[in-house]
């Protein structure tokens, strides 16, 4: 029994700890700061880094020296037989005598050890090594600022659904309110059966659009959680407001800070292609040039008639040769000189990428400032403009039940006020994501 009673304590233990352990509070920061460690994109892009500085030593020790070892073992299951004039052996001249000049078994072992001494091929490949872990750590960069963006945008749309359903309920609270004075009217015949019905219509598509926003908002946390790099079933507790961020953000210095497209990580990718690209012409031309190596080994033979090569008294025959190879290209049929003048156009299309870049760059960043200004602009405008819907909405209501105006004055004014209040939250979103927008277009490092 007290087995059993630990067992459970045990086990309600383990899910309340397994529970919390799925659980995360996280400001927009820190959301940002998780993602960076540990999104996939993120944890992909640095081990492709790590891959990069293993293609590097890989090239580099083509060039070092290298020791390689062989053993091998014959078995004659069949002797070779040769042929000697007989008269060597005494025999009669014109006739021959079959021989056989090996031992049945013998076995060799050698060691070689081999010497790059000169090899253009190998000289290119180690810088193009080399700017390939360069192009690897750009790309990590890259994938940051990304994660970072994505990141921004996932955390907004989760705000934006939770602000939407709070408007919503709280629109619906007051309508069900109004619809069921409207119905206490109509029962004692002070208005229209149409008032009851109009108002019936608005609460219905309020509770369609509730009912639509909270399933969009499991999709949204579900979202952030992709974005983070977490399980999609984590449970997230967002501690900033829509409202802190939006105010938060709006900084328009940013708008003066001057852009140097040398800088950014985008024109650094491509000009390490435009590099790589380089390289492949010298690496096509180095084709042309000699290689040297060199050489040296060692090794022993052992020879018997049976499988006695692990005694004592087995006797061994030492060897040892030094070499240098000179391996000189003389005439391709013209195929290398096809493939430099490819590697050529390759590069001249690297330097138009780059020019492409240049003007790209310098346009997303005044294209990013301009809407990242009409954001601010557009949330200042918005701001003012819920405000004034919610004034209007509330004399409106007051004039209905007044019996000044009537039921479809009502429902423009309602109206009027939902899609404001929608275009105040999804202002705010904006602000935010059109301020991480020119973050990367400025290259900003991430804070």
């Amino acid at each position: 029994m007290k087995k059993l009673i630990l067992a459970c304590i045990s086990t309600c233990f383990f899910l309340i700890t397994n529970a919390q352990e799925k659980t995360m509070n996280l400001s927009l920061n820190e959301a940002i700061t998780f993602a960076i460690e540990n999104s996939y994109n993120t944890k992909a892009s640095k081990n492709d880094i790590k891959s990069a500085t293993e293609k590097v030593w890989e090239t580099t020790t083509i060039g070092l020296p290298q020791i390689n070892g062989a053993i091998d073992y014959q078995n004659w299951l069949k002797q070779q037989v040769s042929l000697l004039p007989a008269e060597i052996t005494g025999g009669t001249p014109g006739t021959f005598t079959p021989v056989t000049f090996s031992t049945k078994q013998n076995i060799g072992a050698t060691v070689t050890l081999k010497q790059l001494l000169f090899d253009g091929s190998y000289l290119v490949g180690l810088q193009a090594s080399k700017t390939y872990l360069k192009i690897s750590k750009q790309a990590n960069e890259k994938t940051e600022l990304l994660t970072r963006e994505a990141v921004i945008n996932a955390y907004g749309n989760v705000l934006i659904s939770e602000s939407s359903i709070s408007i919503l309920e709280g629109n619906i609270k007051i309508l069900k309110k109004n619809l069921s004075d409207v119905k206490k009217i109509y029962e004692n015949g002070l208005n229209e059966e149409e008032d009851v019905e109009q108002l019936e219509i608005t609460l219905g598509n309020l509770n369609s659009q509730l009912s639509s926003v909270k399933r969009m908002k499991d999709i949204a946390y579900k979202m952030l959680n992709l974005s983070l790099g977490s399980s999609i079933e984590t449970k997230l507790i967002l501690t900033d407001s829509l409202d802190s961020l939006a105010e938060s953000n709006i900084n328009l210095s940013i708008v003066s800070e001057k852009f140097s497209f040398t800088d950014h990580v985008d024109f650094k990718i491509a000009e390490n292609d435009r590099e790589s690209k380089r390289l492949l012409v010298q690496l096509e031309k180095s084709k042309a040039l000699p290689t040297l190596s060199a050489f040296v080994n060692y090794g022993a033979q052992g020879y018997s008639e049976t499988f006695s090569f692990l005694k004592s008294e087995q006797q061994w025959f030492n060897s040892s040769l030094l070499g240098v190879s000179l391996n000189i290209p003389i005439f391709s049929s013209l195929g290398r000189s096809s493939k430099t003048k490819q590697a050529k156009i390759a590069l001249e299309n690297a330097d138009i990428r780059l020019e492409e870049t240049k003007q790209r760059l310098s346009l997303l960043a005044e294209k990013a400032k301009s809407d990242y200004q009409l954001s601010i602009e557009n949330y200042s405008t918005a701001k003012k403009n819920v405000g004034l819907a919610e004034r209007i909405e509330k004399k409106q209501r007051i004039k209905f039940f007044e019996g000044i105006s009537s039921s479809f004055d009502l429902l423009q004014a309602q109206n009027q006020l939902y899609s404001q209040q929608q275009n105040y939250i999804q202002s705010m979103l904006d602000v935010i994501a059109k301020k991480a927008t020119l973050e990367n277009a400025l290259n900003l490092p991430i804070k």
